[in-house]
């Protein structure tokens, strides 16, 4: 079985073929013909282009949803929130641990 591996397009590519699509929409023509068309130059599937479209359009408040800064911003929270958690029981079960060893000592009198 082998595996598909993507290609890594720039960031200068990507907002390039956006800008051409949404150059073509504008001289006429469905979103989707103009996708359909710049795909093929680019060397990229009509999904892919289709989701930087998409992507451009959330950054620019022309669809509902998240922004791509957003988007990272979260990530970036639920990673600091994830090693937090471990963190925290790290603390408790260390706590735990020196709290039962402090039962199980003998009393000094």
């Amino acid at each position: 079985m082998t595996q598909k591996i993507a290609k890594q397009f720039s960031p200068e590519l990507r907002e390039r073929a956006v800008r051409m699509v949404r150059d073509r929409e504008r001289e006429g023509g469905t979103q989707w013909e103009s996708i359909g068309a710049i795909a093929a130059k680019f060397g990229c599937s009509r999904e892919t282009l289709r989701r930087w479209v998409r992507e451009g359009e959330r950054d620019a408040g022309e669809r509902p949803g998240l922004t791509t800064d957003e988007r990272e911003r979260i990530r970036v929270l639920e990673r600091e929130v994830r090693e937090l958690r471990q963190a925290n029981e790290s603390l408790r079960k260390a706590s735990a641990y020196f709290a039962q060893a402090e039962l199980d000592r003998p009393l000094k009198r």
